[in-house]
């Protein structure tokens, strides 16, 4: 029986993946194929290329100054980068040279697990998946987060981030054959949304409806046969907030991740009876 992780995208708050990450190699689990849109294509594609030592890469990535270096532009470098583009704040050239220097080879072939990413095409309004060919720029696609990047283009078609289509994409782990999923999230599944109270929870709470709409559906749609464990994120169960806008913000990374493998190692334990 096949084993999947299922990575979803949530910018910054995907450090609570590489907790759940580590709490799932320290108990023996391993998948056999993974699945990522938008900072889950990021860490996805780390799993991928190497399952047993991706915990210690990540938290390494992330806890360090690299991923912080893809959005180092200051304020004024980001003013004239929008003025000049007219649609983004940062250049997407510093994370690909990241991917670039850090997973091994260029193609999806020399990854150590199937993985599959996907993005957002803006010409036919639909999913793509990645499956094979160039990674990075596959991954470039997925995580094209709008305003922030630009649009990446593979092949001659224009694609931003995948989880304008697919937040949490189970299903595609389900159409692979897997029979047991592991989903990594970024704790806000955890959170209930409540009505907003000021025009910038509107927009929050109207996006956090449509990227939940599609996981809530392809969760009830599951076959009898498949198992699926949500990894418990151990975030706080407040509602959207600017935190969820502070992309550059670094702070509560560390934190993020020891909650999240606190919580996760907790859960796995339940399973084993440990």
């Amino acid at each position: 029986m096949q084993t999947a992780f299922v990575l979803g995208g949530g910018g910054l708050l995907g450090a609570h993946e590489i907790g759940m990450l580590r709490a799932l190699s320290e108990a023996g689990v391993r998948p056999d194929v993974v699945v990522g849109t938008s900072v889950g294509a990021i860490n996805g594609a780390f799993v991928a290329a190497d399952p047993a030592g991706a915990a210690a890469r990540l938290s390494e990535l992330w806890e360090g100054d690299a991923l912080g270096q893809a959005f180092s532009e200051n304020l004024w470098g980001r003013a004239v980068r929008l003025a000049r583009s007219g649609t983004h704040l940062h250049s997407i050239e510093p994370l690909r040279q990241l991917l670039a220097a850090r997973l091994p080879g260029d193609d999806f072939a020399d990854l150590e697990l199937p993985f599959h990413c996907v993005a957002a095409s803006i010409e036919r309004a639909s999913p793509r998946w990645f499956s094979s060919g160039p990674v990075v720029p596959a991954v470039l696609a997925s995580c094209a987060v709008p305003g922030l990047l630009p649009p990446v283009e593979v092949d001659g078609e224009h694609y931003f981030d995948g989880g304008l289509v697919h937040s949490i994409p189970v299903g595609r782990a389900v159409a692979l054959g897997a029979g047991v999923i592991y989903v990594l999230h970024v704790g806000r599944i955890e959170r209930p949304l409540a009505v907003p109270r000021s025009p910038w929870q509107v927009g929050l709470v109207a996006f956090e409806i449509a990227r939940r709409y599609r996981f809530h559906e392809e969760m009830a749609a599951l076959p009898e046969d498949v198992q699926v464990h949500v990894m418990p994120a151990g975030a706080a169960r407040d509602g959207p907030d600017l935190s969820q806008l502070r992309y550059r913000d670094k702070t509560k990374v560390a934190g993020s991740i020891e909650r999240a493998y606190a919580a996760s190692a907790s859960y796995l334990a339940g399973l084993t009876g440990a």
